[in-house]
């Protein structure tokens, strides 16, 4: 107290802690902590703490630092998920070009932005790639120094035994007439478990010499829950394989969709898939140039009244040429794909694609070919649309809408609609529309759609719009004299297939089961301490003592103590005055684990040694 009091000086009470300079308290220079003239005179002294620059290195240690963290792991992988919500929710180029177009031509001001900022190449734009790289770098620089401190402590042995155990949350005490060797031994045998290569702890059998009262004695050390860290590094390991494998898979994966009809095929090269998107590495010389034929596709649908017209089965019966020139019958349904040199192919749609053939006014033949028609509902309602832009010269463009009805059921007033899936009655109708299509100003178009902002209907003397029918076999005239329409004979069928090769999925898949089970063996391994001292009483008989130590609320913490102090042959426990066999104890603790109230781990004298 006398040199605190001593501190004080005459400095009107303002305190100073003793062994603080005065340089380091406030004041002007020159000047002491009570406004006197300071000693040294000539001397300026600054009136504030003067703390070390940083420089450049400890700056970028200290960034360095931060960005390893947990915290700012986490940070960067929340914002990861929320840098990936625009790539769902906006249209992206490399999958829908066409939907890019149409969003900037309807948004031109906040689609200009968007472009600029990279919102429709989301998951290849700098600040998505960057965020990326970030959170890679910091799971590494994480991992890394964790994995380290772990390998140095599975190297380790465990802490040395606690001088007293009466400070533990978990103990308990018997008697033996076996030695303090035998009682040890037992007690680190029983603590290993009964398999060899895989011990339940990791035991240290040691001596202790006498010390004050008690005499000398023979302990054992035990710690177990090293596999916590393991599966806390295994899961953190298996997110970065996780991230390296999405990222190849996304430079190195294609996919293609295609529309197959029946008795015609495809080639696996880039041109002959309607739609293609790839990945930044991927290279078109890189496809096997096999090719597929569809040759039947067959359907099935329920007919009783319960289950109505309920799909049983698709299947496509196809043949696939090998670049060897081998060809082979395969079949590909719904949930079954086919599987041709690593990419699979799945069976995503079907429907009717009828044999159409249009001739204009002057009689030529202005388009002929198969029509795909997309269902819209159960009963295969399917809207098409026909574009007849080659007509003869001076005669207007013809675009035809409708939809084919596999089994159709016409209104009263005019209306129809399918009955059935199957083509049982089926009839096509068709409205009908003149003028310039915009198909030759160069941009693109969607197949399934027919602009009619720009068209004229054809229209009966009311103002209706004229309806076209026509079944199959039948030549139908167009109003105005605009030509003829032709529906074939035949009713192919075609099926949308969707080609994908990702290279990375296996790899997805066995880092997603490691992150699992890493991190399931990180929350459910106890991590635990168990000691045990056996020595000669003063009666003669040796006394065992077995305390334990959990990181945490362990509530099988004295279960555990209990089942190592029951591997004492001949052991009585000595339990709160009342005396019970160990072999009593161990079947209770194996019933009924007691609860315990744990204290915060403390730190025992031989591990500050």
């Amino acid at each position: 107290m006398a040199g605190r009091t001593s501190s004080r000086d005459s400095r009107e009470g303002t305190y100073v802690p003793e062994g603080i300079a005065d340089e380091f308290t406030q004041g002007e220079p020159g000047e002491q902590a009570n406004g006197a003239p300071s000693s040294s005179e000539g001397k300026q002294k600054p009136d504030r703490p003067n703390a070390p620059a940083l420089g450049l290195v400890g700056t970028l240690r200290w960034m360095w630092r931060q960005l390893t963290s947990m915290r700012v792991a986490l940070m960067l992988l929340m914002l990861l998920a929320v840098a990936a919500v625009p790539g769902s929710v906006l249209p992206q180029r490399n999958q829908d070009a066409a939907g890019v177009i149409e969003y900037l031509a309807d948004h031109p001001t906040a689609g200009e932005w968007l472009d600029k900022a990279g919102f429709f190449d989301v998951y290849s734009s700098v600040w998505f790639s960057a965020i990326y790289i970030l959170l890679f770098v910091s799971l590494v620089g994480c991992i890394l120094p964790r994995s380290m401190a772990h390998y140095r402590a599975l190297r380790g042995r465990p802490p040395r035994v606690p001088s007293r155990f009466n400070r533990f949350p978990a103990k308990a005490s018997a008697t033996t007439d076996a030695s303090p060797e035998e009682a040890a031994d037992a007690v680190a045998a029983g603590l290993r478990g009964k398999i060899s290569w895989l011990p339940m702890f990791r035991v240290d059998r040691g001596e202790e010499a006498a010390r004050g009262a008690r005499p000398a004695s023979a302990t054992v050390s035990a710690e177990r829950g090293y596999l916590r860290e393991t599966g806390n590094l295994v899961f953190h390991l298996a997110l970065v394989g996780l991230l390296v494998s999405v990222a190849t898979g996304q430079l190195l994966h294609y996919r293609g969709q295609a529309i197959v009809t029946e008795g015609r095929g495809f080639a696996n090269a880039v041109v002959d898939y309607d739609t293609f998107e790839k990945g930044s590495w991927f290279r078109p010389e890189s496809l096997v140039p096999f090719s597929m034929t569809l040759d039947n596709f067959e359907s099935e649908f329920a007919s009783d009244t319960v289950a109505f017209a309920q799909a049983r089965d698709f299947t496509a019966h196809v043949t696939v040429t090998e670049p060897s020139g081998a060809q082979r019958p395969e079949t590909i349904k719904v949930n079954h794909p086919l599987v041709v040199d690593g990419a699979k192919i799945y069976l995503q749609g079907n429907g009717f694609a009828p044999e159409i053939t249009v001739h204009d006014a002057d009689g030529e033949v202005a388009f002929s070919g198969r029509v795909t028609f997309i269902p819209e509902d159960t009963m295969y309602t399917s809207r098409g649309v026909v574009k007849v832009p080659d007509v003869s010269p001076g005669l207007d463009q013809i675009g035809l809408v409708g939809y084919f009805l596999p089994t159709a059921e016409v209104n009263a007033d005019g209306s129809a609609r399918s009955a059935f899936p199957q083509p049982v009655d089926p009839l096509l109708v068709l409205e009908v529309y003149t003028g310039d299509l915009g198909l030759d100003d160069g941009s693109p178009q969607n197949v399934y759609e027919l602009d009619t902002a720009s068209l004229t209907p054809a229209v009966d003397e009311s103002g209706e719009r004229i309806k076209v029918l026509a079944r199959p076999g039948e030549t139908v005239e167009l109003p105005d004299g605009l030509g003829t329409l032709t529906l074939g004979e035949d009713l192919p069928r075609y099926v949308a297939l969707d080609l994908r090769h990702d290279p990375s999925l296996a790899f997805v898949l066995v880092f997603a089961l490691l992150a699992l089970a890493g991190l399931t063996v990180s929350l459910f391994t106890p991590r635990r301490r168990v000691w045990a001292r056996a020595y000669v009483g003063q009666d003669g008989a040796t006394v065992v003592e077995v305390a334990g130590l959990a990181r945490g609320d362990d509530a099988g913490l004295q279960a555990e103590v209990d089942r190592a102090l029951a591997a004492v042959p001949g052991g009585v426990v000595a339990s709160g005055g009342e005396t019970r066999p160990a072999a009593v104890v161990e079947a209770a603790a194996e019933d009924e684990p007691v609860q315990t109230s744990v204290v915060e781990p403390v730190e025992t004298r031989s591990e500050k040694d």
